[in-house]
């Protein structure tokens, strides 16, 4: 993660103010985030306050969907046991369309909520390791989950302005100036004038 553009001068606080903020009309996973508030709150853990805010916001739910220029959709599971750390859960939230990669908010019974990515889907990981010994099924799972972003909206955050980067870089107008936020990112990855 050290590659990536540091984001010390982008204001990430869980309000998700870069998109215009949390507010408005309640999405149609309110019902769903309550019922893993509650499974996880079972378990002695929560849903962070930036991915309950992000999810539960009608404008903000479908923000990965529409700028996503691989096909990825959000598609929250329950929370899933981690293979990792006894307590720990995972809660999916996006995929890319041929589920190559797939994107997990993990929570540690610490409190410490991260986002991790994986070539597994951790639903269905038991069925295809039936008969197979147990602890290496979990290992290879286990060892399949990437850290990618320290907090939710680090990774909402670089998601989008790369996604845009992308249709920017690849638009029509791709000549013209990009916006302050994309080019600031941008910068990190241009050669330094000699």
């Amino acid at each position: 993660m050290e590659s990536l553009p540091p984001l010390e001068a982008v204001h990430l606080d869980d309000g998700f103010d870069w998109l215009d903020g949390a507010g408005g009309p309640r999405s149609g996973h309110t019902e769903h985030l309550a019922a893993t508030e509650q499974e996880l709150a079972e378990a002695g853990l929560a849903l962070p306050e930036g991915f309950a805010a992000f999810y539960g916001s009608e404008h903000l739910c479908r923000v990965f969907d529409e700028v996503s220029v691989t096909a990825c959709w959000s598609h929250l599971s329950g929370p899933l046991h981690s293979p990792v750390e006894e307590g720990a859960r995972l809660v999916r939230f996006l995929r890319d369309q041929q589920d190559c990669v797939i994107w997990y908010l993990y929570l540690r019974p610490s409190g410490e909520a991260f986002v991790v990515f994986s070539h597994v889907e951790l639903e269905s990981a038991g069925w295809w390791a039936e008969g197979e010994p147990a602890e290496e099924v979990r290992a290879a799972v286990a060892s399949s989950l990437v850290r990618c972003a320290d907090t939710f909206e680090e990774f909402a955050y670089r998601f989008v302005v790369e996604n845009e980067l992308w249709m920017q870089a690849n638009s029509a107008g791709a000549d013209s100036p990009l916006p302050p936020r994309l080019r600031s990112y941008a910068d990190h990855y241009t050669p330094a004038a000699s």
